[in-house]
């Protein structure tokens, strides 16, 4: 049994949200791709004036409001690979609900600026995912998954993730942490089903216009006959 199970006869937590973005605390890693959900919940905590500074359960915490939900916002000491260790001591302290807990982490296999709601599913390799779902029985907890790009041949892939993004990719990275932010805007607002619908829908390709369909339409605008000089 998982502890979420346990939790489900128990109102305490029903009442907020926990929202945990993993990441490695110190200077040492601050920036690097491993560290994009740390990002996101900085951006959130910034945006609605909360906090983070309290040291509790192994974690840097802040609780505030956030699209009218009281919000518990986390950032894991731990260390990547032991991020379980923190969520559980949260999740079982608080008595949180399976839909009131979302983790926003970093994921190798969308390109830099990609964003996915997951309701459930595996590690997907990410360590900080795998000690999650080891520490708390189930892989059936929310997730927001925020793409790094994929690691390119020849790079080992725990140096590309504690690397620091490159500097023509920064823009990019921009939008993508502050697309996940309005994803947990989302699920908070408007509940998991639709923000899925909204955040993952795929960008619609450009309409493909035949040659002759814009030879025409160019000869309709241009004048008929001489123009008078």
């Amino acid at each position: 049994m998982g502890l979420f199970d346990k939790m489900k006869n128990n109102e305490k937590g029903q009442d907020f949200f926990v929202i945990a973005g993993l990441g490695n605390p110190g200077p040492k890693y601050e920036g690097s791709k491993h560290n994009i959900g740390f990002d996101v919940l900085d951006r959130l905590a910034k945006k609605y004036n909360i906090k983070i500074d309290k040291f509790k359960h192994k974690a840097l915490i802040g609780d505030g409001m956030i699209q009218g939900k009281r919000v518990l916002l986390v950032k894991p000491q731990t260390f990547m690979n032991l991020s379980g260790e923190s969520i559980r001591e949260i999740v079982n302290f608080y008595k949180i609900a399976q839909d009131h807990f979302v983790v926003i982490y970093d994921d190798t296999s969308l390109p830099v600026s990609g964003v996915r709601i997951r309701e459930k599913g595996s590690h997907g390799g990410h360590n900080g995912i795998r000690n999650i779902i080891a520490q708390m029985g189930t892989d059936e907890f929310w997730r927001i998954k925020v793409g790094i790009g994929e690691k390119p041949n020849g790079w080992d892939l725990a140096d590309y993730v504690l690397a620091r993004f490159d500097k023509d990719d920064l823009p990019m990275i921009e939008q993508g942490a502050d697309k996940a932010m309005q994803a947990a805007e989302l699920i908070l607002s408007h509940g998991i089903m639709d923000a899925m619908n909204r955040i993952n829908q795929k960008p619609k390709a450009p309409q493909k216009v035949s040659i002759q369909k814009t030879a025409e339409a160019k000869q309709e605008k241009e004048p008929q006959g001489e123009v008078e000089k």
